[in-house]
């Protein structure tokens, strides 16, 4: 379509849905289709494969993950940290624990996958000694234990199943623990839930936290009540003094997941255990691995060569895209176009507007060819 000087809007290729840029400088934006249709679904898969990665690459599927959504993972904890008034923190290594102030500073291990080495229980044990809170869940993995033991708490897992026949969620494998302690770490907190959790063997600890009377530790892990077996109150979570410190222990990291973090009163005992300090240290030095997207931006976060590498690359590539045309705008365009438009001669043109228009003279046909030729040039 051309607009004429004093003359009405008219339709040049009936068929056509292009617009021109006539010389009296009215216009009108490209229709999308003129993309072409080929395009857009190419620019909308390219956008959800992109997205998609972006989600596998900063998520996680491992247990006890603070970025795995699933029923396992804990990607709750955090907010429950930050419900508590605290930064939550990751660390993969346990040279994080001297980067904190032990003083207002909760650190969390849960169901640690290989032992700390010497060197690691050693940072681990100046944290605590020096004010720092630490806090243990661990059930069937024996790495706790020597992690305990290093840092000179007396308490330890036990790591064989308890159950409970009569107060339970589910199965007896999912105990509902009834008695707590008057303790600030159990304020407002009338029942816990595990689920295949163990107890805790206390020694010179704080108990916190006991099952009924009708729970059993299953020594053979049969599932079953054996003839050498007790129906007894038996203790799953404790604390205790340690230097300066504090070190919490509890019998079961599901306590900690999505899927059991709201069961009873689980959410107000951590919130408990948080509140008070400033940053809560997910140590996941020993578990869960991270996601890859998260590994890069820690590292980078911790390595300022890297940052002021990947600075100076940023600053050249954006200075490069200023510097360049937006070429590939226009090409996108430009082959729409050309893609679109008819192949027609001039004096083709001429007679068909002549056709259609024959109360036209001469003179105002050559304006509107000239104005459509000038435009596809």
């Amino acid at each position: 379509m051309v607009r004429h000087p004093g003359a009405h809007i008219i339709r040049v290729f009936p068929h056509q849905e292009d617009t021109v840029t006539t010389r009296d400088g009215d216009s009108s934006m490209k229709r999308l289709s003129d993309i072409g249709y080929p395009r857009l679904l190419l620019l909308v898969l390219t956008v959800a494969i992109i997205g998609g990665l972006l989600f596998a690459i900063s998520t996680s599927s491992a247990a006890f993950s603070s970025y795995s959504m699933k029923w396992n993972g804990a990607t709750e904890l955090r907010s429950v940290a930050s419900d508590s008034g605290a930064e939550s923190r990751i660390v993969r290594d346990t040279a994080g624990y001297a980067d904190v102030n032990p003083n207002d500073t909760v650190a969390v291990v849960i169901s640690p996958n290989t032992a700390y080495e010497p060197a690691e229980r050693s940072r681990v044990k100046k944290f605590v000694r020096n004010g720092g809170t630490l806090i243990i869940a661990e059930d069937f993995g024996g790495h706790s234990n020597q992690l305990l033991e290093s840092i000179g708490a007396s308490a330890r897992i036990d790591g064989r199943p308890v159950r409970d026949v009569q107060y339970n969620y589910r199965s007896p494998a999912m105990p509902v623990i009834r008695n707590t302690s008057n303790h600030r770490i159990t304020k407002g907190v009338d029942t816990l839930t595990f689920n295949y959790g163990t107890a805790v063997r206390p020694h010179d600890s704080t108990v916190l936290a006991t099952t009924s009377n009708y729970a059993h530790i299953d020594t053979n892990q049969n599932r079953k009540l054996d003839t050498n077996e007790t129906l007894t109150a038996t203790p799953v979570a404790s604390t205790e003094r340690v230097g300066k410190g504090r070190v919490i222990v509890i019998g079961d990291p599901s306590l900690f997941i999505n899927a059991m973090i709201d069961q009873s009163d689980n959410r107000a005992f951590i919130h408990n255990s948080f509140e008070g300090h400033r940053i809560v240290m997910l140590d996941y030095s020993h578990s869960a691995r991270l996601p890859p997207l998260v590994r890069a931006v820690m590292t980078l976060r911790t390595s300022p060569p890297l940052q002021i590498l990947i600075g100076i690359i940023g600053i050249l590539g954006f200075a490069g895209w200023l510097r360049r045309p937006r070429q590939w705008i226009s090409d996108l365009y430009r082959d729409s176009s050309e893609q679109n438009a008819p192949k027609i001669s001039e004096k083709e043109l001429m007679d068909y507007i002549e056709r259609h228009h024959p109360e036209w003279d001469s003179q105002r046909i050559e304006r509107v060819v000239t104005a459509l030729h000038e435009h596809r040039k």
